[in-house]
């Protein structure tokens, strides 16, 4: 699934093109879209209707717009190949369609396109949480790494008690949030540690830099536009973010490592793969 960079690149451009703007007709195409709404898609439509959007937001992974300035908002989850695309009125229906959503202001709509059907909108009430609101679902999600109040001490203090693998702790969305498989991999090749470096092991030091390094390479692909390996991973427009250019460790097999020169082998980790330099990066013992 996308992850903090991507996330960010679509919260953006949701921010840009429909924020402010007025709802007149939402059509479901596909009831999975919508599963997570619970009252069903007829209610989750109705609801909609005449509501105006007001600010796009995310925390690591997840992302929804605010309502009407009241205590509820959409929450989007993107799964493995949702798409939030802004198309004008009468352009051709993608394929893999699921919900449709018009405006007053008879301009471009949004449209919410999803081939694996993993992904999916609801409506969903908001609870504060420190200075703002977050969606139920996600109340118990850390805040990740790009956030103005993330507290690296705080960070730093989560990793090193989780007791597990370092990547599995990286992963843990509810310790640091918008982490995944892609920046964990580039942020431990950059820190020289191996995934399977055990948390408790960490000096504050070390699993500070860890954060940074993961903060650092999240920083460089949202200004890439984030990490595209195929055409599911796009921004509101439909484009394709490039940093996948500048990956050093993951997707990079048998490739040469760019410190040391050798080839970056891949592990089988958590029903997926991490890779990693077998030099700069040594299995702990």
């Amino acid at each position: 699934m996308p992850e903090l960079p991507e996330v960010e690149v679509v919260r953006a451009g949701l921010q840009r093109h429909v924020a402010g703007r007025t709802v007149s007709q939402v059509e479901v195409l596909h009831p999975r879209a919508v599963r997570k709404h619970v009252p069903g898609a007829a209610d989750f439509a109705a609801r909609l209707t005449g509501r105006r959007f007001d600010a796009a937001r995310r925390r690591g992974k997840y992302l929804w717009i605010e309502l009407d300035g009241s205590a509820d908002a959409v929450v989007a989850h993107l799964g493995m190949s949702g798409q939030m695309l802004v198309q004008p009125v009468g352009a051709e229906d993608e394929t893999h369609l699921r919900v449709r959503v018009r405006f007053a202001d008879d301009g471009p709509e949004l449209r919410f396109v999803d081939q694996r059907t993993f992904g999916g909108l609801a409506l969903t009430e908001l609870v504060a949480q420190g200075s703002g609101l977050l969606p139920v679902p996600i109340a118990h999600i850390g805040r990740d790494p790009l956030d103005p109040e993330f507290d690296l001490a705080a960070g730093v203090a989560a990793l090193r008690g989780r007791r597990t693998e370092v990547k599995r702790a990286l992963l843990d969305q509810t310790l640091v949030s918008g982490i995944g498989n892609i920046y964990a991999d580039e942020a431990l090749w950059r820190t020289r540690l191996h995934w399977a470096r055990q948390t408790a092991g960490l000096t504050r030091a070390k699993a500070g830099e860890l954060l940074e390094a993961a903060t650092e390479v999240m920083r460089e692909a949202l200004v890439a536009g984030g990490t595209s390996f195929d055409a599911l991973y796009v921004n509101v427009n439909g484009q394709s973010g490039y940093f996948d250019r500048s990956l050093a460790a993951y997707g990079q097999e048998n490739r040469p490592c760019g410190r040391c020169g050798t080839a970056i082998i891949r592990e089988a980790f958590m029903n997926r793969s991490s890779f990693s330099c077998p030099r700069c990066q040594p299995r702990p013992r």
